[in-house]
């Protein structure tokens, strides 16, 4: 048998220990990615306004979220208090809600101005769909497992 240095599931990580246990390991990709679209989406010309700034919102929304969710999360301020895992898997599970609306409006508006961009644009926006719905899936992820963490609390 193998010693695991892992903490259980009913307890939540402080610290470096965040990096290291389920379903907090996800925090770093879902910032990377976020970040991602948040960045492909900013540098093409946002047409039509409307779905795209949903687009927008939701990946400037969930990377502050997360980014604040992690400094509370490694600065210990949770307390190791079931509160917060029930807190954590109500975000995780509303962020990959709005992940999975934002990356279906985005392929939709990409699908519809495959004809009206040059290619470099179009493959920024392809680029942006995929990194949305990996974000997606990696909240998905997340959100399972927070709940799991919870009812194991």
């Amino acid at each position: 048998m193998a010693a695991t240095s892992a903490q259980p599931m009913g307890s939540l990580p402080s610290g470096l220990g965040i990096c290291t246990t389920a379903p907090d390991v996800f925090y770093l990709p879902e910032l990377v990615f976020g970040g991602l679209v948040w960045i492909l989406v900013a540098s093409t010309h946002v047409d039509p306004p409307n779905p795209l700034g949903w687009v927008m919102f939701v990946s400037v929304f969930c990377f502050v979220m997360t980014f604040l969710w992690t400094s509370i999360f490694g600065a210990g301020g949770h307390r190791n208090s079931s509160g917060w895992a029930a807190a954590d898997f109500a975000y995780h599970g509303l962020a990959a809600f709005f992940y999975l609306s934002a990356g279906v409006d985005l392929a939709y508006m990409t699908v519809l101005s495959k004809d009206t961009k040059t290619l470099k644009i179009y493959r920024i926006d392809i680029a942006a769909v995929v990194f949305c719905f990996l974000a997606t899936l990696l909240y998905f992820i997340h959100a399972i497992l927070s709940a799991i963490r919870w009812k194991n609390f």
